[in-house]
């Protein structure tokens, strides 16, 4: 009971941070469902967990960053970074930052030079990852709790552990979602 109730701070935390307080309750639902699929051990789980604080921390309390719009999302020590810089510098500048954290094993740095995306645009990107989430849930077979989904101005990134096929039909339920753009696999496969 203990493992579960940390793991449901844990997850109700992270969303905090990624400001998605109105999806909390449902997230929460899903959550101690997705723990269930979720072969990480809990050690990894909070490694990921504080590899996203220190990286958002850092670039938060850079003042070069004021103007940016930077999302950080890790799962098994691969972080991903989405959102929106002004300069090339400053999206390799936020890399940098990710690097010097101990424990990442990889970085995917999507990060856009343009202005920041709105806050509706945002709320969209919310509502779709959702929509995605609900889909993987109510999918037969498909262990959803082994899915992190991020969506950002309309491109969903899929990341997990998963088999070949499982990560197929992730990519296929992602784009057939209202919204979607463009769907980007970060797979580990089994």
């Amino acid at each position: 009971m203990k493992k579960l109730t940390l793991i449901i701070l844990l997850i109700l935390t992270t969303l905090s941070l990624q400001s998605c307080f109105f999806v909390a309750g449902a997230a929460a639902g899903a959550a101690t469902v997705a723990v269930v699929y979720d072969h990480r051990k809990l050690e990894n789980i909070v490694m990921d967990n504080n590899i996203t604080h220190a990286a958002a921390n850092k670039i938060n309390a850079n003042p070069h960053f004021k103007e940016s719009h930077i999302e950080i999302s890790c799962f098994n020590k691969i972080v991903l970074l989405t959102g929106q810089t002004s300069t090339p510098e400053l999206r390799q500048e936020a890399e940098d930052i990710v690097h010097s954290i101990p424990k990442v094993n990889r970085i995917y740095n999507q990060i856009m030079i343009k202005a920041p995306t709105s806050s509706m645009t945002r709320a969209s990107d919310t509502w779709i990852t959702a929509k995605i989430k609900t889909q993987l849930l109510a999918t037969k077979g498909m262990q959803s709790g082994t899915i992190k989904v991020v969506t950002e101005n309309g491109t969903v990134y899929l990341m997990g552990i998963v088999s070949k096929e499982q990560a197929d039909t992730a990519a296929t339920i992602a784009s057939q979602v209202s919204g979607v753009q463009r769907v980007m696999k970060i797979f580990q496969y089994k």
